[in-house]
């Protein structure tokens, strides 16, 4: 096997698991969306966990729109996140394939 074919074999392996990462986090952001926005338990463990994940992974915009509702300003401000990390990783993805 070439050394060629091994880089973009690798290139490609890594593409991909840059790709289902980032997915996660966009999954990560959307699901924190969605139990504010039906008003899922604060208590509750799952609840707690996306949260604290998203609030890592909203990269400082957590207050970019300050609104009058709570649920409008979550939406908008880690709605304003994910779409920010689904630029990245299809840039860094496409990078590393290109790269590759």
């Amino acid at each position: 096997m070439a050394v060629g074919t091994s880089v973009r074999r690798g290139a490609g392996l890594l593409a991909t698991v840059l790709n289902w990462i980032g997915m996660l986090i966009v999954a990560i952001l959307v699901v924190h969306i969605v139990l504010t926005l039906l008003d899922a338990n604060p208590a509750n463990g799952l609840t707690i966990l996306i949260a604290d994940l998203a609030a890592y992974f909203n990269l400082g915009l957590d207050n970019l729109f300050l609104v009058e509702g709570p649920k409008l300003a979550v939406t908008l401000n880690y709605g304003t996140a994910a779409v920010i990390w689904l630029i990245i990783t299809a840039i860094v993805t496409r990078l590393v394939r290109r790269i590759g």
